[in-house]
């Protein structure tokens, strides 16, 4: 068992992820039949069939349930080393890999990132995006803009502040349904908003109750328009579909945007940045870090 290759576990990894010796090949860049040998050596070393054949592909067998979590932890900690290794000792230079929201990524991060790599040609960055949180401590991510404080205790943390949010519709849509003067008016309107109510749905209705407590509480919201994704829901802002939830400081780039209903709702979206404390004396992460501060600040600010 000892001396299992670790490329089996790669390998396996990939075809518990997608389902097909093939479609791990193109992933990994290996034939079929390599990747068919490293499942049967795999196999024969922890003495489990770990795949089953059926119409659906290859299906994972119990024991290659029970492995999973630790091969995805294997393929972070190497992907962490592989990031380790790409930069030199005293240089900005190398990977890194920063995780942060949907419309954070989108929107608001890309001139902050072009400004740095500007600056630092050598960096070579990653962007993870995702409303959920990558664990810093494992290395899903070397840095994190998070909209929530961070629990753990060895991380570096700065706090940003509120970001903003607001009411806001297009221009085209109030036109032709009117300005709502007031939160019972919102009744008549077509409201965008989720369609599950994830674990950060549940917060954000917390803090809106608290917030803005004249505005209605979003268990008993008739939403017009649902979207699981922050990118959807701003899409469809524009897109004149009704009224929904919007940073102010996104909003204020379209002049098509207004905003509805100020003194009902405003909400600050307490923001992070946050990375292991073991990175804060590599300059192309402590770099890396104080750009993402400076730019995310800046952009509060305006």
């Amino acid at each position: 068992m000892n001396d299992i290759n670790w490329d089996f576990y790669r390998t396996f990894l990939a075809v518990l992820q997608l389902g097909s010796l093939s479609a791990a090949a193109r992933q990994l860049g290996l034939t079929q039949p390599t990747v068919g040998r490293h499942i049967d050596s795999l196999e024969e070393a922890v003495g489990y069939q770990l795949f089953t054949r059926s119409q659906q592909g290859l299906l994972p067998t119990e024991p290659a349930l029970a492995m999973k979590p630790y091969a995805e932890n294997l393929a972070m900690t190497a992907a962490a080393m592989q990031r380790v290794a790409s930069g030199e000792i005293g240089a900005v230079k190398g990977t890194v890999r920063i995780s942060a929201s949907e419309v954070i990524g989108v929107e608001v991060l890309p001139p902050i990132l072009a400004c740095l790599q500007d600056e630092h040609p050598g960096l070579e960055l990653e962007l993870s995006l995702s409303d959920s949180l990558e664990d810093l401590l494992k290395r899903e991510s070397d840095i994190a803009v998070r909209m929530a404080s961070p629990a753990q205790d060895a991380l570096v943390a700065r706090h940003i502040g509120g970001i903003p949010l607001g009411l806001f519709a297009h221009r085209r849509y109030l036109d032709r349904h009117g300005v709502p003067q007031s939160a019972q008016d919102l009744a008549t309107h077509r409201l965008i908003g989720f369609d599950r109510r994830t674990a950060f749905v549940r917060a954000a209705a917390d803090r809106i109750r608290i917030a803005a407590p004249a505005f209605p509480d979003l268990d008993h919201i008739r939403w017009s328009y649902r979207a699981d994704n922050n990118l959807a829901q701003l899409a469809a802002i524009r897109g004149g579909v009704g009224i929904g939830i919007c940073q102010v400081g996104l909003a204020k780039r379209d002049t098509d945007l207004v905003r509805v209903l100020p003194e009902v709702f405003e909400l600050p979206l307490d923001t992070w940045v946050a990375m292991h404390e073991n990175l804060k004396s590599s300059p192309r992460w402590r770099v890396t870090f104080d750009a993402l501060v400076k730019g995310l600040l800046d952009y509060v600010r305006d």
